[in-house]
Order: structure tokens, then C-alpha cells, then sequence
């Protein structure tokens, strides 16, 4: 399973452009341009286990660095102030990771 057959090309291009800036990535921007914000529960899980590299259930702090690299190669890394955002909005238990969980609830 690959992005492009959950979200369109087309939307993840427009997403990646859009916070091509240093510290202009915003998730929740992010998510509502690449179309993932108005998929299932399912679809997200299935985004997520995408996203999650190692396979450990969870996207930690090393793996969000590459975020925007998994959806398009060659996107900038995101910085430790996005990451940090990103994380906190994110992790329910406060242990410095994403669950599917928590990826849904702020998609």
C-alpha cells in the first residue's frame, strides 16, 4: 500500500509545497490539504502504519523529522520547533510519540 492510493498525488504535492518555508509546517493545514482530514478512521490508521517506518505502533520524534519526506522524496526535514508542535498535539500519554490514535484525533 503506497499514499497515492489512500490520498491523490496531486493533493500531497499541494500539501508538501504549501509549508515548503522553514517552520511553516502546520498539521493540521497539512492534513486538510492532502485530503487525509476527511478519510476514515480506517484510512488514517492505514496512512499511519505508512508513516510508521520501524513498525512499533507508534511515530516517534526521529520518524516526524522525515514526515513531509515520506510523502513527497526530496521535501525539506521538519524543524525540532515543528516537531515538537506536532508531537504535543498528538500524544496522548505524553511519551514523546504518536499512536494511530492520536494521529486521528487531530487529523
Amino acid at each position: 500500500m503506497s499514499l497515492t492510493s489512500i490520498l491523490s498525488a496531486e493533493a500531497i504535492e499541494n500539501a508538501v509545497k504549501d509549508c515548503q518555508a522553514p517552520d511553516s509546517f502546520c498539521y493540521k493545514k497539512f492534513f486538510q490539504l492532502c485530503g487525509l482530514s476527511s478519510k476514515t478512521p480506517q484510512e488514517v490508521k492505514d496512512v499511519f502504519r505508512i508513516l510508521d517506518e520501524d513498525n512499533s505502533g507508534f511515530i516517534e520524534e526521529s520518524e516526524l523529522k522525515y514526515f513531509l519526506q515520506r510523502f513527497v522524496p526530496g521535501a525539506r526535514t521538519l524543524s525540532e520547533a515543528e516537531i515538537k508542535s506536532f508531537v504535543s498535539a498528538a500524544d496522548e500519554d505524553s511519551d514523546g510519540r504518536i499512536g494511530a490514535d492520536g494521529v486521528y484525533l487531530i487529523s
